[in-house]
This record gives C-alpha cells, sequence and structure tokens, in this order.
C-alpha cells in the first residue's frame, strides 16, 4: 500500500485509532511520534480495555492483566518516543514470583534462585533435580530463535519459509504441546504444571498448546515477574496522558458506531458526535465483536461472520474483587492453588464446558508490595478462576452466585480464614459480562486461540487483509494475547502504517535493561526501579 487517495504527502496522514487498550494506547505513542495526526476513541470512561483500573470505595484493582512480564517490549516503546519507562511508571520486581499450591499435595515457591528452586523439586520429585537449568538453558535459545518471528510481520504464507524460521524448527518443536515438551526436564506432573500453567496467559490448555510457548514461564524466570505501583491499570493511564501531552485527540466515553467506507477502503469513523475522516484506521477492539458490529460482512472476505464463528476460542474467567478488612500477610503477592485433577479441570473449561466443583483459582494479594491499593488496615484481593466461555451449558444468571460459593470455599486452600465477614467491597465479573459489558466476543478473555491453525500469517494480519487503509493491534492479531505480545504487535502494525504512509518509524536502540539475567545485581536494580 501507499499513501491513499485521501491522503496527500504535502500533509501528516490522519490516524484514527479504535479503542485504548494497551495496543491502542502504544500504537497512538510511536504514531505520533511518527508524525501522524492521531484520533483515540475508547467506547469506556476509562482508558486501558482490560488493562485498566476499577476503583471503589478506596480500593484499586485491576480489570485484568496482573503479572506484568517482559518489560523489554514496553521500555523501547517509551524509549522510541523520548521517555524511560522505569521514571514514568516505577515497578518491584518480585522474589518470589509467585507461590503454587498443589491439590496433589505440595507447594512451590518459584524463584530466579537455582539453588532454592532444586531444593524444592528435590521435595517433590528427587528424580527431577538438576533439570531445572537445563530447562532454562535451553528455551533462552528457543527464546532467541523464536523472537525474529514474534517482532515481525505475517502477511503471506511464504514468510514461514523465512531462513531463520526454518532453522529454529529443531528447537521450536512444534509437533510437541507444552506439557509434551516439558517432559523431557520433568517426570512429575505438578512440576510440568509449575512450568505450564502460563499457557493461561493465552487461554489454552498446556496439553493443546503449542510447545514453543514453554518460553513463557522462562521469561518469569529469566526477565522478572514485576509489579507497577498502583497495578497494571497505572500503565495504560500513564501512557494515556503521554499521548495526549504528544498531541493525539483522546475520546474516552465516545463507541465508534459505524466505520465508514468507500468500497472495502475505510475513509471515517462516526460517533456520537459526528463524523471524522482518517487516511487510516487502526482496530484495537475485540476482533470478532468489532468486525460482526463494525464491518459489514459483504465486504470482508476471509474473515466473514461464518467463519469467525467456525474459529476457537480462549477460555474465559470468572472474577472477584474483594476489598477486605485486615491484611493477609501469609498469602504471597501471587498464590495459585492447582485443582487437584488438573486434567479433569482442563478440560471441563476447554471441551465439556461445564463448571468445575474443584477448579484451579489466582489471587493476587498486592498490598504486601503496594500499600497504595486499599485504604490503611485493608486489603486488595483479586480472585480469578478459568472458566468455560460462553456456552448454551452455562447460564450465569443462575450460576454467579452458586460458582461464588465454589470458589470462595477453594480459597481455604490458600489459608485465608474468616473472608466472608470481612468483605467491604464485591464486584464479580462472569464470562457474561465480558461478553456484554466489555463487548469480548462470547466472554474469550484471551481472544482467538493461540493452536498452530491459529497462529503467526493464520491469525488476522496487522495489516488487515480484508479491508484497505485498516491495520490491527491487540491479541486478536499477531503475535498474540499477553501484554508483552500486545505491545509488539503495535510495534509491528504501527512499522507497516508508517513504511505505507512513506514516514520513518521511531526505531530505538534496545535501552538500559530493565530486566536481567538473574545476576547479583538484580536486587539492587530492582530497588532502583521502585525508588
Amino acid at each position: 500500500m501507499t499513501a491513499g487517495p485521501n491522503h496527500s504527502r504535502n500533509r501528516a496522514p490522519k490516524v484514527i485509532i479504535a479503542g485504548a487498550g494497551p495496543g491502542g494506547l502504544a500504537a497512538a505513542m510511536l504514531l505520533r511520534h511518527a508524525g501522524c495526526q492521531v484520533s483515540l476513541y475508547e467506547r469506556r470512561p476509562s482508558v486501558g480495555g482490560r488493562t485498566s483500573s476499577i476503583r471503589a470505595e478506596g480500593f484499586r484493582f485491576d480489570c485484568g492483566p496482573t503479572f506484568f512480564l517482559y518489560p523489554r517490549v514496553l521500555q523501547e516503546v517509551f524509549s522510541a518516543v523520548g521517555r524511560d519507562l522505569a521514571d514514568e511508571v516505577p515497578m518491584a520486581r518480585l522474589d518470589p514470583q509467585y507461590r503454587l499450591i498443589f491439590g496433589q499435595g505440595g507447594q512451590l515457591d518459584a524463584t530466579r534462585d537455582v539453588e532454592k528452586m532444586e531444593r524444592q523439586i528435590a521435595s517433590i520429585n528427587p528424580r527431577d533435580v538438576g533439570n531445572f537449568e537445563r530447562y532454562l538453558t535451553e528455551n533462552r535459545h528457543k527464546l532467541e530463535k523464536f523472537r525474529p518471528a514474534l517482532e515481525s510481520p505475517f502477511s503471506k504464507l511464504t514468510d514461514l519459509m523465512s531462513p531463520g524460521l526454518i532453522a529454529a524448527l529443531p528447537v521450536l518443536r512444534p509437533w510437541l504441546s507444552v506439557d509434551g515438551d516439558l517432559k523431557r526436564y520433568f517426570k512429575d506432573q505438578r512440576l510440568r504444571i509449575a512450568f505450564s500453567f502460563q499457557s493461561k496467559y493465552l487461554g489454552m490448555s498446556p496439553f493443546r498448546c503449542p510447545s514453543l510457548f514453554s518460553i513463557l514461564a522462562f521469561l518469569e524466570y529469566e526477565h522478572g515477574v514485576w509489579h507497577p505501583y498502583g497495578g497494571c491499570g497505572q500503565i495504560s493511564e500513564r501512557m494515556a496522558e503521554i499521548a495526549v501531552e504528544m498531541g493525539v485527540e483522546l475520546h474516552t466515553a465516545e463507541p465508534i458506531e459505524e466505520i465508514l467506507f468507500d468500497g472495502r477502503k475505510a475513509v471515517g469513523v462516526k460517533t456520537a458526535s459526528g463524523e471524522e475522516s482518517c487516511d487510516a484506521l487502526v482496530i484495537n477492539a475485540d476482533f470478532a465483536r468489532a468486525m460482526q458490529r463494525l464491518v459489514p460482512d459483504t465486504i470482508r472476505r476471509r474473515w466473514t461472520d461464518r467463519k469467525i464463528e467456525k474459529k476457537e476460542f480462549s477460555c474465559s474467567t470468572y472474577m472477584m474483587y474483594l476489598g477486605i478488612e485486615g491484611l493477609e500477610e501469609q498469602l504471597q503477592h501471587h498464590t495459585i492453588y492447582i485443582s487437584e485433577n488438573y486434567d479433569r479441570n482442563l478440560r471441563e473449561i476447554e471441551s465439556d464446558h461445564v463448571l468445575s466443583d474443584d477448579p484451579s483459582v489466582y489471587v493476587q494479594n498486592a498490598g504486601i508490595t503496594d500499600d497504595s491499593l486499599a485504604p490503611k488496615g485493608c486489603s486488595t484481593l483479586y480472585v480469578l478462576a478459568p472458566v468455560t466461555h460462553q456456552h448454551p451449558n452455562v447460564d450465569w444468571s443462575v450460576e454467579k452466585d452458586r460458582f461464588r460459593k465454589v470458589v470462595m470455599r477453594q480459597l481455604a486452600h490458600l489459608g485465608i480464614e474468616n473472608l466472608e465477614k470481612r468483605i467491604r467491597f464485591e464486584k464479580i465479573i462472569t464470562p457474561a459480562d465480558w461478553d456484554t459489558d466489555y463487548e469480548i466476543h462470547i466472554g474469550a478473555t484471551f481472544n482467538l486461540a493461540h493452536s498452530l491453525k491459529q497462529m503467526l500469517h493464520l491469525r488476522p494480519r496487522n495489516r488487515f487483509e480484508d479491508l484497505d487503509g485498516v491495520y490491527l493491534v491487540g491479541g486478536g492479531t499477531h503475535p498474540g494475547s499477553g501484554l508483552p505480545v500486545i505491545y509488539e504487535s503495535a510495534r509491528i502494525t504501527s512499522r507497516l502504517l508508517c513504511g505505507d504512509f512513506g514516514l520513518e518509524f521511531p526505531e530505538t536502540d534496545e535501552p538500559p535493561a530493565l530486566i536481567s539475567r538473574g545476576s547479583a545485581d538484580d536486587a539492587l536494580e530492582a530497588e532502583a526501579v521502585a525508588s
């Protein structure tokens, strides 16, 4: 694509971004810095989408993501526009990263300290001692091999034939699942779960998720699990402030009602305030919902409504946000209870589409790190249980309260006592709420699943193939879901758009590391970042 008919090379291209989620915010910063006129429209009153904050009665919760991983990508976005992420959003690196409590018995405090990890592995299964460091070494190599693919667009089948990707196949082992790959290191299922539950970041089972995603747990150990002070929503809010300071026009509480087309080319949008023309449109809204609501089915070729309905979508989440009296000092910042029958729990989510009586449950107790999130003497508990996306088997108008009792029962496994009496604030989000309130197709909070048939060029492409002048960012396009890759999608898409309009993309040299490889200086580094 070259500069379109609505664009003169004598003026800056006008770009409209639909959705102020993390991908839309990163794209707004990059494109504005490159010289585009940028208007950013957000349907909700506040920015961030799923990476926003919930505030009530003095409590503050992250709505969605709570693990901030692999800061390198976002740091480079900030650096490209002349900012420093560590200055703009102070963070603390967590150690332990999280605690796993296994329904089958035992627990593990995930830490980058190899000796501590080996001692814990020995207590779970002595036969698996010595393989943690081999896992780290081999996945470090795997990330190096696959990183170019995560940072490049895949616009056609022949992009798969790149020499680098072909050479990486023996390392990536795409014929294995994550669990299958981890069997090379750990015989004990509990340990394999400890290094594979991260596939839920993609909304998938480790028994089906492609083996290349064993790098997810590796990223945690190698580059850290971080807590941004104020929560991950603070990152979105600061990005929006920076974008506005740069000259981006931000419109919140103003949903796009219609995309205006000239044939298959997007030429503008319509909101309650009127119409605005554009030279290019970047869609950061949930992909399937945006297509079905905003783009006539008749002008889509590959991603018609019929084809979207045949695609595989991720699981969903049942959320509880609890503001409670008292401090939960016995809990880690992140604690995960793993269902006693993990295989069955995953089947219930992905294939049976029923609610479990023994679900895995994740709890964030951020107050032990960040006392700004609750009134003095109080705590915030963020509780998440992976569940099926919207399905006829589950009527949330009936199951919402019943499943709450199940989740509350699971919290007792974590040592939380007398919880019901101490709740001062409570909010629940079900898959039905994700669907209706957050406009997420069938409540699939992690978007299109990341199976091999829905990756790379088989995902909706960053320069969207069905329409002219339309680009995608977010979890529904390449590289996929999860904050680091969503930020990467914004870089890929913005680079393509700048190239199409003859603009210089704001590349950056890799900035001084916020992250490291477990050196002795890590503790000092974390303190410096947090101060």
